[in-house]
């Protein structure tokens, strides 16, 4: 349209409101960054160490059973979490009261008590036996690695209670009802219909969990479990090198961890495969988007 003298109006300039608050927030930020870099790079540390023992062959020993006591451990704390969370959910008050009792517990007291406990056990019970049947020595049978799985694990389960629990609950009870409506038994309905559905709660809680586990783990040198940080300790006492060799072991735990994490991202767009949302873009994609300035979708 133009005005009374014929003229076209000027097009109208949106001009963006400036954000001084985020370039004074950046500037900080990036002063801070700065900072701490020179005093990495000032400071006394033997930087070549951390790259000389990243694959030492005791690192890497701990490295092995790092991932070994995690995934056990892990393995543990599901099956135990199923199994509490079924009893949790349980209308008989036995049932239910030992699984309340059981989360109550073990969510209450620190994992390192609970292994500390495991490993020294035989402080309360010298022999362990099954009257007729079997008989030994509970030092002999609570090793290292056998407290430190038994202290993760059963540590874990308690967690993975909540977890199951809630995902169990997460699923609308009229899928039940149709189940048992056509014959299926209580245990079959858990495993066919429910279970499944409630993966989608689920999944995205336990890959955390497992992630936390492999950063738990390190308490199990409390055991004297030879784990990852366990095993730079010992050879940092016979080098000297202690800050370098952590260095070493906190490489190691990111390294593990991002691995996992990006497992876990596509654990969870497997199993969020036909709900009402949008998957997000995998990370591959989002670097194709940033190469070819391609617009995600």
């Amino acid at each position: 349209m133009s005005d009374e003298t014929g003229a076209a109006p000027e097009a109208l300039v949106a001009v963006p409101v400036r954000h001084w608050g985020r370039w004074v927030a950046a500037v900080a930020v990036a002063a801070v960054v700065v900072l701490l870099v020179r005093a990495f790079v000032k400071a006394d540390i033997h930087y070549g160490v951390t790259k000389d023992y990243l694959f030492d062959k005791a690192v890497l020993r701990g490295v092995k059973n790092t991932l070994l006591i995690s995934v056990l451990a892990q393995l543990v704390g599901v099956a135990l979490g199923v199994l509490f969370a079924v009893m949790r959910l349980s209308k008989n008050p036995v049932t239910n009261g030992i699984a309340w009792f059981y989360i109550w517990l073990f969510r209450g007291t620190p994992l390192l008590l609970q292994i500390i406990l495991w490993y020294n056990l035989a402080a309360l019970f010298p022999t362990l036996s099954i009257p007729g049947i079997w008989h030994a020595d509970t030092n002999a049978v609570i090793t290292p690695f056998v407290a430190a799985l038994l202290g993760l694990g059963i540590n874990e389960g308690a967690y993975m209670a909540e977890i199951v629990r809630a995902g169990i609950a997460s699923v609308d009870t009229g899928q039940t009802e149709a189940a048992q409506s056509l014959g299926m038994t209580q245990g079959l309905t858990l495993r066919r219909v429910v279970l499944p559905q409630a993966m989608r709660v689920i999944i995205p809680p336990t890959g955390n969990e497992f992630i936390n586990m492999l950063k738990s783990s390190s308490l199990a040198t409390a055991a004297q479990y030879l784990e990852l940080l366990r095993a730079v300790q010992t050879v940092a006492g016979r080098n000297l090198e202690v800050i370098p060799m952590l260095f070493v072991a906190a490489l190691w735990y990111l390294v593990l961890t991002s691995i996992f994490s990006v497992g876990q991202f596509y654990l969870e767009r497997r199993f969020s495969r036909g709900s009402s949302r949008d998957l997000a873009p995998t990370p591959i994609a989002r670097v194709l988007a940033l190469v070819t300035k391609a617009p995600r979708r």
